[in-house]
């Protein structure tokens, strides 16, 4: 369960700055996916936006946990 959090609870909050970064530069009514408009409602695809951005930095936890395994954890994950 730590480890959940430790990947979910970063990633929420970094999402979140990204988002409003994104937002605060790109109107929601003009972005174009696949060359089409999105013609959803602003509330939509704000979180959209957020969910995405979210899945890409629990992504980025998640490797980092990863890699953060020690050489025993990894060679002998009955013991961890």
């Amino acid at each position: 369960m730590q480890r959940l959090i430790q990947i979910l609870w970063p990633s929420f909050l970094i999402a979140g700055v990204a988002e409003a970064v994104f937002f605060t530069v790109i109107n929601p009514q003009e972005l174009y996916l696949f060359g089409k408009t999105v013609n959803f409602s602003a509330t939509a695809t704000y979180s959209i936006g957020f969910f995405a951005f979210w899945l890409v930095c629990a992504a980025s936890s998640l490797v980092t946990i990863f890699f953060q395994r020690t050489a025993d954890e990894v060679n002998h994950p009955e013991r961890s």
